[in-house]
């Protein structure tokens, strides 16, 4: 097997074995990654002499039996999670030049854990998008076909381990940022529940919803990565204090008997009919290895795009308001007074997406409007998470399709916003209800991957990732590669 073919869990092997160094796969990933760049534009920032350091540091920590459970593992961050020294940029202009002082939580549990950091990773601008189009530093190209998006906001991830530019990624996910782009990209991803990864040092878009998880080759890689990553936060307020399960535990266990329910309302009439088939191929494998199967109504998962456009809209509105050329981000030349300083600074430094969004957002919160569209959003919101709990109090696992289509050209959606928002339609509600959530390659639709979603109830992360491993040792679909990348 080529170097940078290997998974996670087959790197730290080889690494503990002695069978490679770190440096080795460092090397080995940084001239591919260059490479790539004209073509798939994955990276915003590469960190070569930081993983050379880091590879080396790692090797003499395993030289003398030591290093984390990562140990000298090559990989790369969304460009959302602050890293000390490194400039992250949101992929946008508004903060092109800015570096922070500490370390997102998420990139100090792996750096402990022994991962060495590539880089940074594209993004849709402030992870506002679809289709990773939005980002100052250009769009990245999906591997299997540069003309096709690769999904978003976590475009740059999804493509990179497509790509076998490195193994893993962290990336984040707040109405399906994770699961579609890993679906557009022939991956696997994994949301967990709201609360279970600490949000400290990752610059926020809606708070309620962004979750940070792992995008990589497979569920094993996902397990062994998470679980570095999770745990109780004291500097978020929003991180849970819940036990952190051994995710690697019980992978191969036997899926007899495990309920899995069908929505309905994800195989309606806007699934593409190859993708499907596909899917439900996939249901096939889960049923022939002793899962049982049945249908099941959410009726209020069609209310779950409208209720998601109104509430992260308004938390992004809030959250962004702290750009204003004041303190960090962009400032425009040679403000008149300190109105000019706000609306220039604000105006240059975000692009259109963005502005759409803080707009909505400050509409929707405005007097006179709150009760009409916060207020009633909220309360879908609730509706949509009851409609979750009675579903698990009759199945184990919900399955369908991850998004309604494969992956889409470049171009094709960024006039009519509304088309692009109802690509999240399947992926929207698991945010909304804080559930965790992944995406597996499941076959090809028109020779473009197919992802197969899996939803669990709260904190049942490691239900979902055994069930995703399960199928991944009957079927090959997480191993094929992009011809150009192979």
């Amino acid at each position: 097997m080529t170097m940078d073919r290997r998974t996670v869990t087959q790197m730290a092997a080889d690494l503990r074995a002695r069978k490679v160094s770190s440096v080795e796969l460092v090397r080995a990933c940084l001239p591919r990654i260059e490479a790539s760049q004209s073509s798939l534009n994955a990276f915003v920032t590469v960190t070569a002499e930081q993983a050379l350091a880091q590879a080396q540091a790692a090797d003499r920590e395993l030289a003398a039996g030591r290093g984390g459970p990562l140990a000298g593992v090559p990989i790369g961050h969304k460009d959302l999670f602050c890293t000390a020294g490194v400039r992250t940029t949101c992929g946008s202009r508004m903060l092109e030049n800015f570096v922070a002082p500490y370390d997102a939580t998420v990139v100090a549990r792996l750096q402990a854990a022994g991962a060495v950091m590539l880089g940074k990773l594209n993004m849709d601008e402030f992870a506002m998008g679809s289709s990773n189009e939005t980002s100052y530093f250009g769009p990245v190209r999906n591997p299997w076909n540069t003309d096709l998006v690769p999904g978003g906001s976590s475009g740059g991830c999804a493509a990179a381990v497509a790509a076998r530019l490195l193994p893993a990624a962290t990336a984040t996910d707040t109405g399906g940022s994770i699961r579609q782009p890993a679906a557009f990209c022939g991956v696997t991803g994994i949301k967990p529940t709201y609360g279970r990864v600490s949000r400290y040092g990752m610059i926020a878009f809606a708070s309620s919803l962004d979750q940070g998880g792992v995008i990589a080759q497979t569920a094993e890689d996902c397990a062994r990565v998470l679980r570095s990553m999770a745990g109780f936060d004291p500097r978020d307020s929003t991180s849970v204090d819940n036990p952190v399960p051994d995710y690697l535990a019980g992978l191969d266990a036997p899926l007899a008997g495990v309920r899995i329910g069908l929505l309905k309302e994800f195989f309606d009439t806007g699934l593409e009919a190859d993708y499907e088939r596909r899917v439900r191929e996939a249901l096939a494998v889960f049923e022939r290895l002793g899962a049982r199967l049945c249908e099941l109504s959410l009726p209020n998962i069609p209310r779950s795009v409208p209720a998601y456009y109104v509430v992260a809209p308004a938390e992004c509105s809030s959250n962004l308001a702290r750009y204003d050329g004041v303190r960090f981000g962009h400032r425009c030349r040679n403000p008149r007074d300190l109105t000019d300083l706000y609306k220039r600074s604000r105006s240059e430094g975000f692009g259109a997406e963005v502005k759409r969004r803080i707009m909505t957002g400050t509409y929707v919160l405005s007097a006179g409007y709150y009760d009409a569209y916060y207020l009633k959003a909220q309360r879908v919101r609730r509706l949509i998470t009851a409609d979750f709990e009675r579903a698990f109090a009759e199945v184990d696992l919900l399955m369908g399709p991850t998004t309604p289509t494969p992956a889409f050209a470049l171009g094709a959606k960024s006039a009519d916003p509304i088309t692009m928002y109802l690509n999240d339609i399947y992926t929207i509600s698991a945010n909304l209800a804080g559930l965790p959530a992944m995406s597996v390659p499941c076959g090809f639709a028109g020779g473009l991957p197919v992802g197969l979603q899996i939803i669990g109830p709260h904190f049942a992360e490691q239900r979902l990732l055994h069930a995703a491993h399960r199928f991944q040792l009957e079927t090959d679909w997480h191993t094929r590669v992009p011809e150009r990348c192979a």
